[in-house]
């Protein structure tokens, strides 16, 4: 029988690859085969090996074809949960050096200095607290969001660009997945922020919560959401073709290689965190709502994307918008490729699992 192949976009991290007689192969022998898995090795019986064209290059099996909608949002899901887990005393040491108005014991030079400071000062656990919101928020976060994008990219695609790839598609599927992503991700970021503060009266996520919803109203737990899209939207269309122009770079041919996929990955998202900045911070401060900078603001609380930009730049300047771009970028890099290369393989994973199963019956 014929194995069709999927895009390249399924085997690593984004984009569609090519298609035609490249992506397809004939099985001979008996028995249904499932394709190779992330190391190369056989992932189903035994066969004769195929014959190929000299022109053709190396035989590329991808991923089995059909993943399903839950195929995605599970590998997401697990995704999402592990990049937060692994990069969380990271983001613990952004969100402190984006401070407008630090405190003198909060003040870092650099990454290692600002993890060995809390860590001593403060207990070995505490760039950790917070982290229990976090991964339950990024659980169902990233389940949309890898399910929405798979689909749109598919479908925006063939509209654009029949059986090619298209930048235009990749970059506008990723900006219509983080809406979903930035709704259900939002809360989980109000809480984990303010639990991340120097000094912050937060132990317990479910103090935060109460805390927040008796004060401030549900309204606070997305008063950064547009801020959150402003920057997300931006973020996800720069890492989409920034990585689609580094693999036709390292992957020209677009089989399945993970450490371009990786490579390609990573960059992108450190191109798209640096370029971004300004924003995150803006978003931090709506976050926060640290108290030093509502001193030095005209009014309450900071609301909206325009008044959390003319409070950066009264209390720090220009330089205010850059403040913990290396924190970000440091995040960013292992950030993206761990959230692909997880995501990529668990796809495989189950998508191999389902495939011997329909041979099985």
């Amino acid at each position: 029988g014929r194995l069709e192949g999927v895009s390249a976009g399924q085997a690593g991290a984004g984009g569609p690859g090519l298609s035609g007689p490249r992506l397809r192969r004939t099985q001979r022998g008996r028995g249904r085969g499932v394709g190779r898995g992330a190391g190369g090795g056989e992932a189903g019986a035994c066969r004769p090996p195929v014959r190929q064209d000299p022109d053709s290059g190396p035989d590329y099996e991808a991923l089995p074809a059909g993943a399903t909608v839950t195929t995605h949002m599970v590998a997401g899901a697990v995704a999402g949960i592990l990049e937060h887990c692994v990069m969380y005393p990271i983001d613990c040491v952004k969100t402190r050096m984006q401070s407008l108005q630090p405190d003198p014991a909060a003040r870092y030079r650099n990454v290692l200095e600002a993890l060995w400071r809390i860590i001593r000062t403060e207990g070995l656990w505490r760039p950790m607290r917070g982290l229990n919101v976090t991964a339950t928020g990024a659980g169902p976060a990233h389940a949309l969001y890898f399910a929405c994008y798979e689909k749109l990219k598919k479908t925006l695609s063939d509209i654009i660009h029949p059986g090619g790839n298209s930048h235009i598609a990749n970059g506008a599927a990723g900006c219509v997945a983080t809406l979903l992503h930035d709704a259900a991700m939002n809360p989980a970021e109000v809480v984990k922020q303010r639990m991340q503060m120097y000094n912050s009266p937060y132990h317990r996520v479910t103090d935060c919560v109460r805390a927040v919803w008796q004060n401030e109203g549900a309204s606070a737990f997305y008063r950064s959401y547009t801020t959150q899209l402003t920057m997300n939207v931006p973020f996800q269309a720069i890492h989409f073709m920034t990585y689609e122009f580094l693999q036709e770079h390292f992957n020209p041919q677009r089989r399945y290689n993970p450490s371009s996929h990786v490579l390609s990955g990573a960059c992108a998202g450190a191109v798209a965190a640096a370029a971004t900045t300004p924003l995150d911070v803006c978003k931090t401060l709506l976050n926060t709502q640290e108290s030093l900078a509502l001193n030095s603001n005209i009014t309450g609380h900071i609301t909206g994307m325009a008044s959390a930009f003319r409070t950066v730049y009264r209390v720090g300047g220009v330089t205010a918008y850059f403040r913990g771009v290396q924190a970000r970028v440091i995040y960013q890099i292992p950030s993206t490729a761990i959230a692909w290369s997880v995501y990529e393989f668990f796809k495989y994973l189950i998508t191999k699992r389902q495939e011997e199963w329909r041979a099985g019956k």
